[in-house]
């Protein structure tokens, strides 16, 4: 199961690799994508756990994964916005959406 999910964020990064995103926007979307893999595979350990506070520890692990990834994402997103590197560049006209 866990070797299905890795093969399936795997096509999903490549498929987005093929989008026309600039490097920095392609980098944030991988960084989601990695910490979602990561958190789905404790979620899945959380619901395997034997105790609930093993449980509950696995999830609480997986909602912070979750999060951080998040939030690296949008910070290197919000980098490509700075350098002028995003997919939507509307200030300069240069929209690619």
């Amino acid at each position: 199961m866990n070797s299905l999910r890795i093969f399936a964020v795997a096509v999903a990064i490549a498929e987005l690799a093929a989008c026309n995103n600039s490097p920095q926007e392609q980098k944030a979307d991988n960084i989601e994508a990695n910490a979602e893999a990561r958190a789905d595979n404790l979620e899945e350990a959380a619901d395997n756990a034997s105790t609930e506070a093993r449980e509950g520890s696995l999830e609480n692990q997986a909602d912070g994964v979750g999060e951080k990834g998040e939030e690296k994402a949008d910070a290197t997103r919000t980098s490509a916005d700075i350098d002028g590197n995003s997919a939507d560049d509307t200030v300069s006209g240069n929209s690619q959406n």
